[in-house]
């Protein structure tokens, strides 16, 4: 498929994981990509993709940096068609109470603040092109607790409404906003978790709490964030699309498996 043929794309936290798959995947199907991370992972991305895409330094919280990554994209590829604002930090994983207001607001900065900037300075040059996509990237964590930092859970659940209320003050324009929502997924800012299990030989213990009973990886929540950003989800706005290999799908409990007897 090429569904993205000739079409203009900005990929943020494209230096790694899922923004750098999500990249590679965009420009095999066609588009010409602004790969933006404030890391020079995002000219590691580029390099391996070649010609269709453009590296850019930036910092997705900082509206000039925004604005400057609109701007390239007009200036090199006459307009935007996608934007896929992934970009975002963990913040570590201190409790309520021993988070402190600098790391609070740096992480509301990066992951609440920038998706608000995309949308802002991308949302008019997309609807000048007729209409096409922003896909903002918000976690299973912003659902309930029990899945991230307060901070994080806090901005991802920004997040999530962030992409309805964008959808319908864009109403008319042609410009869908989702949200793609990630479970445990093997990227740079989880690899912390993946080496600890790894090192203590608990790597089977690695999202066993999901039906799956295994992490996510980059390249599959590439291939939804590539469907949220195409025609295929042509009537699909202001959703959020969970992809979290079941895990938000039950509350705590004992679980029967498939083929076993209770006791």
């Amino acid at each position: 498929m090429m569904r993205f043929e000739g079409k203009s794309v900005i990929v943020t936290g494209a230096g790694s994981g899922i923004g750098r798959a999500a990249a590679i995947a965009f420009a095999a199907e066609g588009a010409r990509v602004i790969v933006a991370d404030r890391s020079d992972g995002a000219d590691e991305t580029a390099a391996r993709i070649g010609e269709a895409a453009i590296a850019i330094r930036m910092d997705a919280g900082d509206e000039g940096d925004v604005i400057r990554t609109v701007a390239l994209a007009m200036e090199r590829h006459g307009g935007v068609d996608v934007m896929f604002a992934n970009a975002g930090i963990s913040g570590g994983l201190p409790g309520l109470f021993d988070t402190d207001t600098a790391l609070f607001a740096e992480v509301l900065r990066i992951n609440l603040i920038g998706p608000f900037l995309a949308v802002r300075h991308a949302a008019p040059r997309i609807a000048e092109r007729g209409g096409g996509a922003i896909v903002l990237t918000a976690s299973v964590a912003g659902l309930r607790s029990g899945a991230g930092s307060p901070a994080y859970s806090a901005s991802k659940a920004g997040v999530i409404n962030l992409a309805q209320v964008a959808a319908q003050q864009l109403a008319g324009s042609g410009v869908r906003v989702n949200a793609l929502l990630p479970g445990l997924t093997e990227t740079g800012m989880t690899a912390p978790v993946f080496d600890h299990a790894r090192g203590v030989g608990k790597e089977d213990r690695i999202g066993r709490l999901n039906p799956l009973r295994r992490a996510g990886q980059p390249d599959e929540l590439a291939r939804a964030a590539l469907f949220l950003s195409s025609d295929d989800a042509s009537y699909v706005n202001g959703h959020a699309l969970v992809v979290d290999g079941g895990l938000s799908s039950s509350h705590p409990v004992t679980r029967q498996d498939f083929g076993r007897t209770a006791a």
